[in-house]
């Protein structure tokens, strides 16, 4: 049996993302100061609106993905097949949470394990930066086919490490890494934030490594430093937790200038404090291929499961629908060519990175 205290952090995270405030009021994505501008003549019938998004080799009814939040305990097991059923259903692609749990445990392996009733999604493996360089290639490959993943996902987390009381405080040799896994997995390697965003430069030389799909995962949503703040209750660590709980670059900012130094060729994806289709079609509109989000999909999926989870998508998938025909666009590549205005600090992030 795995030691009590992983399935313990994990459900703790999971019961405060489910009610606690680990979405910080101070904090925002910025994608309230991207204005979409509208067409009153769209010339375009709804059904004309293609959402439609190849990634992989597959093709996404839409350019969504479910973000890895969780895995490790029973739980999380319920969490992870509920929304991969969902994503099934609805042809999104879907994430595990970091399997640092399966690979320190290998038997909570099936909290992980959605293949048999998701077979045809696009499925992305997930594993923490520190971890990767003691697995090393090929226990990072083990992972990933362990659960039938279509790619991996390098998940970087310092500051979230910094405030759990048991993370990690290295974090040298990740670009070595990256560069091994990019070498080994090709294009089905992906590298993500966790909330406090990529910045341009490390995100050229992420490129530079081979990296071929970024997720900025920006400030804005959840904040996985506030999360380990709330669980630590008092003293030094959970002050320090506090005070760095809107540490990050905002969403957009992320989105608007990674895009700018790493140009066409890199697969963007926009997540981090995306809360509806007019935030993800916004998002796209910056630059990004996909909109990805998770805590509104599982608070929906911990109120009323998988039917609940399921209009929660639709609601996002319509929304998102409706702002390409406003702004007269038939599909995301021609949202990227229509006019926006971008005000306030996002025009001040934008001009200083």
């Amino acid at each position: 049996m795995p030691d009590s205290a992983t399935p313990l952090r994990k459900d703790a995270h999971l019961d405060l993302c489910a009610a606690d405030d680990v979405q910080p009021a101070s904090n925002s994505t910025l994608l309230e100061c991207v204005h979409l501008v509208h067409c009153a003549m769209p010339e375009l019938s709804l059904a004309d609106v293609d959402l439609s998004t190849p990634w992989w080799g597959k093709t996404l009814k839409a350019p969504l993905l479910v973000t890895g939040m969780t895995g490790g305990s029973d739980r999380a097991r319920s969490v992870n097949r509920d929304l991969a059923l969902v994503a099934e259903r609805r042809g999104l692609a879907f994430g595990v949470g970091s399997q640092r749990a399966m690979a320190e445990h290998p038997e909570l392996a099936r909290t992980f394990a959605v293949r048999d009733i998701a077979p045809t999604i696009l499925l992305l493996g997930n594993i923490g930066l520190r971890q990767g360089i003691t697995l090393g290639v090929d226990g990072v490959r083990r992972l990933m086919d362990a659960i039938g993943a279509d790619g991996m996902a390098l998940h970087l987390n310092a500051g979230q490490e910094l405030t759990q009381p048991e993370g990690d405080r290295d974090f040298r040799g990740g670009y070595s890494l990256v560069q091994a896994l990019s070498a080994a997995l090709g294009e089905r390697f992906l590298v993500k934030e966790t909330g406090c965003g990529l910045s341009p430069d490390v995100a050229r030389r992420l490129a530079d490594c081979g990296v071929r799909t970024l997720d900025v995962s920006g400030l804005g949503g959840t904040s996985w430093v506030r999360v380990e703040q709330l669980r630590l209750k008092d003293g030094p660590a959970h002050e320090v937790g506090e005070l760095f709980s809107g540490w990050g670059i905002p969403t957009a900012a992320a989105v608007a200038t990674v895009r700018r130094v790493v140009g066409p060729h890199i697969r963007l994806i926009a997540s981090g404090g995306l809360r509806n289709g007019l935030e993800a079609a916004k998002a796209l509109a910056l630059g990004a291929d996909i909109a990805g989000m998770a805590l509104p999909l599982f608070r929906a999926q911990q109120a009323g499961g998988v039917a609940a989870a399921e209009l929660a998508v639709d609601a996002v998938v319509r929304a998102l629908a409706q702002a390409l025909l406003l702004t007269g666009s038939r599909n995301v590549a021609e949202l990227r060519t229509q006019p926006k205005v971008v005000a306030g600090p996002l025009k001040d992030w934008m001009g200083s990175l």
